[in-house]
């Protein structure tokens, strides 16, 4: 039995996940493996998906350096850079009218990257100096997560770094690939989660594979 023309699964479906010749297709036709739709479907549904679990994708981060009222371990110059790729990627988007299931995730991540660069700052005794850039590239991607990682690796501890966030940005730049493909069809976008991904699995290669390693101790000067 077809599905109603304008019945509540139609007004809950069109447009936010399908359009309306696709609800046709699968929902009064019920060709159910009709291929472009369905990968729309699913493209939309993961892409705003994505979009809500960055909602609380760094309040791990957030918490945990709230709770220890200290940003030590944390490099100010990866969380400047992650907050200018984030704001560039959301600017490039809108600019080009993507659809808000394509990026929308940047918009949440960047608010999320303002409150902890203002921590760090404030935890740092410079919350009146805390300045926010606007730009971004793919380079500032690479380096940002590239200084995050030396930056944790070096003190020897992941800092207040959270292994939730990590895997979730990992899991999340993956994603993005196929619907920055599907959804806008751009290079330059899939390209950046590409890049992204890389950077986001080496950050979280480097956490597994430190997982139970212990700082080593520091001897202590003779007197």
């Amino acid at each position: 039995m077809a599905a109603e023309a304008d019945g509540p699964l139609k007004r809950l479906l069109v447009p936010i996940l399908l359009p309306e010749k696709c609800y046709d297709q699968l929902f009064v036709q019920w060709d159910l493996l009709h291929v472009p739709c369905l990968k729309i479907l699913l493209s939309k549904g993961l892409g705003l998906g994505i979009v809500a679990g960055s909602l609380l994708v760094k309040l791990p981060q957030v918490f945990k350096i709230l709770g220890a009222k200290s940003a030590e371990g944390l490099s100010l110059q990866s969380v400047m850079l992650e907050l200018v790729a984030l704001t560039g990627t959301m600017v490039y988007s809108i600019t080009n009218n993507f659809p808000f299931s394509s990026w929308g995730e940047a918009l949440f991540l960047m608010l999320q990257t303002i409150t902890i660069c203002f921590l760090v700052m404030h935890y740092r005794g410079q919350t009146v100096k805390v300045t926010l850039l606007q730009a971004s590239n793919v380079p500032a991607v690479v380096v940002g997560r590239l200084l995050q990682a030396a930056t944790n690796y070096h003190n020897g501890h992941t800092g207040q770094l959270s292994a939730i966030t990590v895997f979730l940005l990992f899991g999340g730049s993956l994603a993005r690939i196929f619907t920055s493909i599907q959804e806008t069809g751009d290079p330059l976008m899939a390209g950046t989660f590409v890049v992204s991904s890389l950077c986001n699995g080496l950050i979280a290669a480097q956490l597994l594979f430190y997982w139970n390693a212990k700082p080593p101790h520091k001897q202590k000067k003779a007197q």
